[in-house]
């Protein structure tokens, strides 16, 4: 404050001086970021060519003869597809899966090719069971070097028609699971700065579908899972320990969109994507669209109004699952608990057991 009592603010002496000049430190930000920047789009520019030049040339590949995989899901679909395609490049395959004749299927399929494949029943929806099953490997085999999360379920129900066990454990098998099974083989493969975490996720992890709420919900947290640890681990410097996120369109034969309603965009074969997701581990490529003009579609999404994106969504996929309609009133599920409670009440007042059969829930469908 000054002699005749104004208010002095000192704020811009400090940050200009004097005579009204920049302040050194606020000449070194400017200059700072102004790098940066530049640093910036230099690195992407020499990026943007690297991909035009893999693009044009073909990608190198690494040799990953010698590896241990472990392949979630392995007892059958696309896992035994990925187990056998990792076995003729001499891979070593484990598979975790909870169905014990699927797992002893693969088996047999991988060693009669010539391969080497062991097999575990393993609930991955429970950490505790992954965690053993984790020290039973790496005691009875050695450190796993490339892992894919490929297990995965899916409810195909309207939201309100989903029961809260489905939806629990839609994100428990396809994105929890991934945390216990990265936990659980990371620092083997950061000791030795070799490894390779493939997360099986989907197109649904990227746009909404109805029927499939709980589904894409835990997909889209299975790609945000993906980007965040490679991000991670670039942060603390690890070269080699690389991601690859895999989003699929539907695929037939898996038993999860056998009966799916697409338009516009084929449904892929197994075959087909069980190829390009085996290439793409070889080429440590960090994120795959299969089909690949799909991206286009996820440009679209960002850039033109949501009229646009939910009218081209409900074309591409008019009903991802049939079997299950859409209510427009009381959610199916309260249907079917008050038509069990009024059976109870009748049976009851009939003078018969008060015991009610249980049917089982319907829609679950595990790959």
């Amino acid at each position: 404050m000054t002699a005749n009592g104004k208010i002095y603010d000192m704020s811009n002496e400090k940050r200009y001086g004097h005579a009204g000049k920049m302040h050194p430190t606020a000449v070194s930000i400017f200059l700072n970021t102004v790098i940066d920047v530049l640093v910036f789009l230099g690195a992407s520019i020499g990026f943007i060519v690297q991909a035009i030049y893999y693009r044009i040339t073909g990608h190198p590949e690494v040799n990953l003869n010698g590896d241990l995989a472990l392949v979630t899901g392995g007892g059958g679909g696309l896992g035994r597809l990925l187990s056998l395609r990792l076995a003729k490049l001499g891979v070593d395959v484990v598979i975790w899966d909870i169905n014990q004749e699927g797992i002893d299927e693969t088996v047999r399929q991988v060693k009669s090719i010539g391969g080497r494949c062991n097999g575990y029943v393993v609930d991955i929806s429970k950490k505790e069971e992954v965690y053993k099953a984790a020290d039973t490997i790496r005691k009875e085999i050695g450190n796993v070097s490339v892992l894919i999360n490929n297990a995965g379920v899916v409810s195909g129900r309207a939201f309100l028609d989903t029961p809260d066990h489905l939806i629990e454990r839609s994100f428990n098998v396809n994105v929890l699971a991934h945390f216990w099974t990265t936990k659980a083989f990371l620092p083997a493969m950061l000791e030795k700065d070799h490894g390779h975490i493939v997360t099986i996720a989907s197109l649904a992890g990227h746009v909404g579908i109805a029927k499939l709420v709980d589904y894409c919900s835990s997909k889209f947290a299975a790609v945000g899972f993906d980007e965040a640890l490679r991000l991670e681990l670039e942060s603390i410097g690890s070269r080699g320990v690389t991601t690859t996120c895999i989003c699929p369109f539907f695929i037939q034969a898996t038993g999860m969109f056998d009966d799916v309603n697409s338009r516009w965009v084929p449904t892929l074969t197994s075959e087909d994507v069980a190829d390009r997701i085996i290439g793409s581990i070889l080429r440590r490529e960090k994120t795959v669209i299969i089909p690949s003009y799909l991206q286009f579609m996820l440009a679209m999404k960002w850039i033109f109004p949501w009229g646009c994106t939910a009218g081209f969504l409900r074309r591409i996929v008019p009903d991802a699952a049939p079997k299950h309609g859409l209510t427009n009133g009381l959610p199916q599920i309260q249907k079917e608990i008050e038509m069990a409670t009024e059976k109870l009440v009748n049976n009851n007042n009939k003078g018969t057991s008060l015991l009610v059969k249980r049917t089982p829930s319907v829609g679950e469908r595990v790959l």
